[in-house]
């Protein structure tokens, strides 16, 4: 399983990026004003609220933290991000804005597709704040990607998969960093996304258990929550557990769907394609056949998006 598929990456409105603002002392409230740098901020690396909800701007305690934080932020490189994340953890140990940037390091580690790093980043973020839904479903889904039937620890890994994809729905409507003046409908759409990505965890899991009666409901519930954006890689991953079932007509009709939704020439579609035909013989010889098998080759679930929260976020409040 590969995490980064390339089948429909969940995004949000193109440009929406977290801004780092030029501090300023004597803001209301704490808060900075200022105008942009040219430079955008971590995807996914909004504002910090208190695990309980109740969003607010995150608050830097001197000049030299809020600086130290920016020279961090600016890095690109994952390895040096990670780096100036631990730095700054070490240097400002009560720093509310310590998982902003392990959450900048785990996102730059996906984009290279290194599953192993982005799941020790996020699980530094999730140590702060257990309850944010972005780390928690970059966990999941990596932990999903890259755990084995070799694996010595194999059902520890899925089992902090599934706990932390399950978190991930349940602290949707108060774990997020939600920016103030961020319209309903991207909140909405931010939502959606991660708890489609965590249903299609949890559908992967199961297939891999082999217990396709659950992958079934899971990847279903995927289905709902991706209407307005429907996924290919979700409903081929959908057929495979219906067939494993010898639900036939259903399996075909969600490789049909697959197939419909597929990117021209991807692997999704050679795939769907493969499977459709497969069916398609079965359902006209009258002959069940033997299942499907769980492929490894199939996509496993979407990469959280780059922008899988509101991103526009007010950046951290200067001292005064």
């Amino acid at each position: 399983m590969k995490l980064s598929f390339a089948i429909a990456v969940l995004l949000l409105a193109p440009g929406m990026a977290m801004g780092q603002a030029s501090p300023q002392t004597g803001s209301q409230g704490g808060q900075a004003q200022g105008q942009s740098t040219s430079k955008p901020a971590a995807p996914n690396a909004a504002q910090v609220q208190p695990s309980g909800g109740g969003n607010r701007v995150p608050q830097a305690k001197s000049q030299e933290e809020f600086s130290a934080y920016q020279s961090a932020m600016a890095k690109t490189d994952p390895s040096e991000m990670a780096a100036a994340a631990e730095a700054f953890a070490v240097k400002f140990p009560d720093s509310e804005l310590r998982e902003i940037l392990y959450v900048r390091a785990m996102t730059l580690y996906q984009q290279n597709d290194n599953s192993e790093r982005e799941t020790a980043m996020g699980r530094k973020a999730l140590a702060l704040d257990p309850n944010d839904p972005v780390p928690l479903i970059h966990v999941s889904s990596a932990l999903a990607e890259t755990t084995r039937d070799t694996d010595l620890d194999r059902q520890d890994r899925l089992n902090e998969a599934a706990k932390d994809a399950q978190a991930a729905i349940n602290n949707i409507d108060t774990g997020l960093h939600i920016p103030p003046n961020v319209p309903p409908e991207q909140v909405a759409a931010v939502k959606a996304s991660i708890i489609a990505m965590a249903y299609e965890t949890l559908g992967v899991i199961h297939i891999g258990q082999k217990d396709y009666a659950a992958a079934e409901q899971e990847l279903q519930k995927a289905v709902d929550a991706r209407k307005a954006s429907p996924d290919a890689g979700v409903y081929l991953r959908l057929s495979v557990a219906q067939d494993n079932l010898g639900k036939y007509p259903q399996a075909l009709e969600s490789a049909n769907k697959a197939l419909q939704l597929a990117q021209q020439g991807s692997v999704v579609q050679s795939l769907a394609r493969q499977q459709q035909a497969r069916l398609q013989k079965l359902i006209a010889a009258g002959s069940p056949g033997s299942p499907a098998a769980a492929p490894s080759a199939t996509p496993t679930p979407a990469k959280p998006a780059q922008t899988s929260q509101p991103s526009n976020a007010t950046p951290p409040a200067t001292p005064h």
